[in-house]
């Protein structure tokens, strides 16, 4: 592509030194913090069953590496991890739906 960097990476648009921003994010929204607070309001996760959603993100992700050759094996593996979810019920997977409801407000299913 002729509006791509020499080395042959893709910047897809994005700013690649984004700067104190992502750093800032990240703090305020720790992945810790969002996980204690799942569990104050429900220790044993009770209340939902162990599906994670699927929202698209990730899937559409996981395809366009494939269309364009780009390696993404973690975003990969975390859209099997939730197709895995709905296979038996664990706590990993209740743990797992509450935490993406918390971070990004993802879909659950209550029991």
């Amino acid at each position: 592509m002729a509006d791509e960097p020499e080395s042959g990476e893709r910047s897809f648009g994005l700013d690649p030194k984004p700067g104190p921003a992502v750093a800032d994010r990240a703090r305020s929204d720790n992945g810790i913090e969002l996980t204690a607070g799942a569990l104050k309001q429900d220790p044993g996760l009770q209340h939902l069953q162990p599906w994670v959603e699927d929202s698209g993100e990730g899937r559409w992700t996981v395809e366009e590496s494939i269309n364009t050759a780009v390696p993404a094996p973690v975003i990969a593996l975390s859209l099997m991890m939730r197709f895995r979810s709905r296979q038996e019920n664990s706590f990993g997977a209740r743990m797992l739906a509450a935490m993406r409801q918390q971070f990004g407000g993802h879909a659950v299913k209550p029991k």
